[in-house]
């Protein structure tokens, strides 16, 4: 694991299990030493007593095992002096420039964020709305975040972008996937399959101006995730899922969010006896695993990336950007600069058309 990694690895750990100070009091070589900080920041955590209530009294997780889930403190400290694994990096998930952890049992993601508007956002703005809609509604589909670490020094790190200075930790709806056995090798984690759901008829410039031929086929293929058959579910679980993303996309129309997605995950039913279950009370079958009425797949879903306000400054420049293109382009909305009702109304149009209570339909339109 090179340095950088290792040191973001042990900054997150530090801030889970070392409670910070009420009144800390730093000495004035301390705060020299902490603004020449490149990798290893002084995270902390940020509302302690808010995620707490949401990990127990709202989601009913219980706190050992989530401290368990990070190693517990003898790994943290194992990790400290270079002896411990601590958490596990993992490969690039998107455009925003993050780093990507997870736990070493799986259970938990955790994500950098590192542009400033959006942990602003989600920090001051949407995080009392987000804490209300929980507690009204405890099987909400919004990812659960059960932790959000922030530096609250200035770093050369933080300034030049060497460390992230902006963690959330959420839910794993992939927990289950490295230890499905399944299959004559063993390995069957490789049979999952995840997508990344948005709108696809919106203006996106690295697949819709020149006919693509400016942007490289692996941008391209990373821009909107479309499914290759529908979700053939009963009826019943239908109506669940568009109930939970009815009333959450409410939220983030009202919050003034767009470009969020639809993170889908599915595995083969036949799977299922070896995978590892999602451990919590207050939950649905979209997260545990719906069975298709064809018995072939096991879904689970939530909502992903909702930090994207049009109100913050990137934001509005953006879309001033944009809108000035079009008056001589024409090309219409990207999804980051279309205003929150819109895409509210394309992202469920988008889920409804993907799903199917029949596991015939499909095959009765080619015939």
């Amino acid at each position: 694991m090179g340095n950088r990694v290792s040191a973001i690895n042990t900054s997150i750990l530090r801030a889970i299990f070392h409670e910070p100070p009420t009144a800390p009091k730093r000495s004035l070589l301390a705060k020299i030493l902490t603004f020449f900080s490149f990798f290893q920041l002084a995270l902390v955590r940020f509302k302690v007593s808010l995620f707490r209530e949401l990990r127990e009294q709202v989601w009913g997780l219980d706190e050992d095992e989530y401290n368990e889930s990070f190693g517990g403190k003898e790994e943290q400290q194992r990790k400290e002096h270079g002896k411990g694994e601590g958490l596990k990096p993992i490969g690039d998930l998107g455009y925003s420039g993050s780093t990507f952890f997870t736990t070493p049992n799986s259970a938990y993601l955790i994500k950098s964020i590192p542009r400033s508007f959006e942990h602003t956002f989600f920090s001051q703005d949407l995080l009392p709305l987000y804490d209300q809609h929980m507690h009204a509604h405890p099987s909400s589909l919004l990812v659960r975040i059960t932790d959000f670490l922030y530096t609250p020094h200035t770093t050369l790190g933080g300034l030049t972008g060497l460390a992230p200075t902006t963690h959330i930790t959420m839910e794993n709806i992939l927990y289950g996937k490295e230890s499905d056995t399944s299959g004559p090798d063993g390995e069957g984690g490789k049979a999952w399959e995840t997508y990344d759901l948005k709108p696809a008829s919106y203006f996106y410039p690295e697949r819709d101006i020149a006919n693509g031929a400016l942007a490289p086929e692996s941008v391209k293929e990373r821009l909107v995730d479309t499914l290759p058959d529908k979700i053939r579910i009963s009826k019943q679980h239908r109506d669940e899922l568009l109930d939970h993303l009815t009333q959450d996309t409410k939220l983030l129309e009202d919050s003034n969010a767009v470009d969020y997605s639809l993170f889908l995950v599915r595995y083969p039913a036949s799977h299922h006896s070896s995978v590892k279950p999602v451990t919590s009370k207050a939950t649905t079958a979209w997260r545990t695993g719906v069975k298709s009425v064809d018995g072939k797949w096991i879904y689970r879903a939530v909502i992903l990336d909702f930090f994207w306000a049009k109100h913050k400054g990137q934001p509005m420049f953006m879309t001033g950007l944009v809108s000035g293109f079009n008056v001589f382009a024409g090309k219409g909305h990207m999804s980051i600069t279309t205003d929150a009702g819109e895409y509210r109304g394309r992202f469920l149009r988008m889920v409804e058309e993907y799903l199917s209570v029949d596991p015939f339909e499909d095959q009765e339109e080619e015939e």
